[in-house]
């Protein structure tokens, strides 16, 4: 059965669980400060059955769109292809949406219309990504550029639509190759389940289609590798990040890890960076 909700406690459901939304049930079942796990949505239940038979709340199992009924935060862990189907029905009853798939939001940018008018909210957490504290406070000025470069192992870049429609053969490359250049809205068309980094960024600062992107597949690297410069009226400066892959090589360990520390500042008592 599932726990009562005490009253100051928020409900928090997961749509997907893949290698992302297991390591944020799991946190929310071990105790984060003010939350709860109430529900999760997945395509197949008895594939998960042991994993959610091991924790110490069993949460509900429901469609993706009755998630806002059971919950005040619902986080979106599934492909890009399923944002709507998951945000749309949470944002409309007032629930805030964390949103990991954040490229798929270019597509759907009306959902932030549609949370203003009912109360809700959408939020992008930091993922894979370093700084967007202060790219947002540079926002605030005036930025004149910011420049992105990605690079990837073969692994995480196989399937990518841009590498389908290209017919681009990742196997038998054995130096770095540059697959993209250009906007970053067009990156995350290309590169859907690659660049979701490339847009938070772009909508912390000067937006997707200022903001300039590479991407590179690198078979001398394991980690995917994330470089950063920004030219601003307040400040001038870089960054770089190499994550190590999860079990899905598309996406780093430290995109889980920082949805749960999202969720932690939603009821802690101090909150650090902006």
């Amino acid at each position: 059965m599932t726990e009562q909700k005490a009253s100051n406690e928020l409900r928090v459901a997961i749509a997907g669980l893949g290698s992302i939304g297991t390591k944020i049930a799991t946190a929310l079942d071990q105790g984060i400060e003010g939350l709860m796990l109430s529900a999760v949505a997945v395509r197949d239940p008895g594939k998960h059955h042991a994993f959610l038979g091991g924790l110490r709340h069993r949460p509900q199992i429901l469609p993706i769109d009755q998630l806002g009924d059971a919950a005040d935060i619902v986080v979106e862990c599934a492909p890009s292809s399923q944002l709507r189907a998951i945000v749309e029905p949470a944002v409309k009853r007032g629930r805030s949406a964390i949103v990991v798939s954040v490229g798929g939001l270019l597509d759907n940018f009306d959902l932030v219309d549609l949370a203003r008018a009912n109360g809700g909210r959408i939020l992008v957490p930091t993922g894979a990504l370093i700084g967007l504290d202060a790219v947002n406070a540079a926002a605030v000025g005036i930025i004149h550029s910011v420049k992105m470069v990605t690079r990837k192992p073969i692994d995480g870049l196989k399937g990518a639509p841009f590498i389908v429609q290209n017919n681009i053969d990742l196997d038998n490359l054995r130096e770095p190759l540059k697959l993209f250049e250009g906007r970053a809205r067009d990156a995350a068309k290309g590169f859907p389940a690659n660049v979701n980094v490339a847009v938070a960024l772009s909508l912390a600062g000067i937006g997707p289609d200022r903001t300039q992107m590479q991407v590179w597949a690198d078979p001398t690297v394991t980690r995917n590798v994330h470089r950063i410069e920004v030219e601003a009226d307040s400040a001038r400066f870089s960054m770089g990040i190499e994550n190590i892959p999860s079990e899905n090589p598309k996406t780093g360990m430290i995109t889980a890890l920082s949805v749960i520390a999202l969720l932690r500042k939603q009821r802690a008592t101090l909150c650090v960076g902006t």
